[in-house]
């Protein structure tokens, strides 16, 4: 017994779009009352991957100059990671879409 079909068939070529991902940076902003000790503490604890030294080096900066990007990637963790902060009392600027 053999098969036979009489519609034609089509193959579509799939039309993949990467979209990418909207990325932001966390900046901390430079205050009056947060010690060094908590700031570099707050990040330790919030930013994966931060070590120790960074930390202190982010809070000096952040010191020195009055602010410093502690974080920069998708959206959405930036987010997260931003109200994370805002609620250890850090000041904060506002998320920078790039």
């Amino acid at each position: 017994m053999d098969f036979f079909t009489t519609s034609p068939t089509t193959v579509l070529e799939q039309k993949t779009k990467k979209a990418k991902y909207p990325e932001a940076r966390v900046i901390v902003l430079n205050d009056n009352f947060n010690t060094f000790e908590h700031v570099a503490n707050c990040l330790l604890a919030i930013i994966p991957g931060m070590s120790e030294k960074i930390s202190w080096d982010l809070a000096i900066k952040v010191d020195k100059s009055g602010s410093a990007e502690v974080w920069r990637g998708n959206l959405e963790q930036a987010e997260l990671y931003y109200e994370q902060l805002v609620s250890k009392g850090l000041t904060m600027a506002p998320i920078e879409k790039t």
